[in-house]
């Protein structure tokens, strides 16, 4: 065999391997694109959308305190309005998390007039990774500080689907 039919061969069965796998967190998305997000706090639900249509639909665990707007830094509400998707992070302490861009300005004049911060790193995310958070978790509904959270296998499809940019309503 020469050497160019080798490397082929080669590359051929890399790539064959990487392929089958299968336990990546990182999924691809081939549809409709995701143009924006909302989050019904009430219900309990979060929506993706391709303009008016609903893609999918998702049940969300929130805030520890989750009635009203996030204020100030410790509070455990979940922020209401709008924001954007901001960023990603692949390395979480939760399974992925997608970040949302809280605070705006309103958002830290407000804090600030009350002599407080106004908190951040609010995110979409899975999961902890740690067991032991895990199983608190699983204990109660809204459990986190702040954050929208979704089990580890919708992470991994709302991660796919959903590009930074994306606007996200936040509604009581």
């Amino acid at each position: 065999m020469d050497r160019r039919h080798f490397g082929l061969a080669a590359i051929a069965t890399l790539g064959l391997s990487a392929c089958g796998s299968g336990d990546s967190k990182f999924r691809r998305y081939y549809g409709p694109a995701v143009t924006s997000i909302v989050v019904n706090k009430g219900a309990r639900k979060m929506y993706l959308l391709n303009e008016q249509k609903v893609l999918k639909e998702f049940k969300v665990d929130l805030g520890f305190a989750p009635a009203g707007h996030k204020q100030f830094e410790g509070d455990g509400k979940t922020p209401e309005g709008t924001y954007l998707i901001d960023r990603r992070n692949p390395n979480s302490k939760y399974h992925l998390s997608l970040g949302i861009s809280y605070p705006n300005a309103r958002d830290v004049a407000y804090a600030q007039s009350l002599g407080k911060r106004p908190g951040g790193e609010i995110f979409i995310h899975g999961e902890p990774n740690l067991q032991r958070e895990r199983n608190r978790a699983k204990k109660t509904q809204d459990w986190t500080a702040g954050c929208i959270a979704v089990k580890n296998d919708e992470i991994e499809e709302i991660y796919a689907m959903v590009r930074d940019g994306t606007v996200i309503t936040l509604r009581a």
